[in-house]
């Protein structure tokens, strides 16, 4: 229960055991669907395309 509030900052999170993780978890599953959403479509865009032509 002490964890609900910790995850929704998810920046000044305390050193605390359930309390981390739930933050961590909740803060990589926001941070991941935004940013990998443009970040993945240009990166894999050029490597993979460069990967067959070398």
């Amino acid at each position: 229960q002490p964890c609900n509030p910790c995850c929704q900052p998810c920046g000044p999170c305390p050193l605390a055991n359930s309390c981390n993780e739930c933050c961590v978890r909740q803060c990589q599953s926001s941070h991941v669907a935004i940013q990998p959403s443009p970040v993945l479509v240009t990166l894999p865009g050029p490597i993979l395309s460069s990967f067959p032509q070398n």
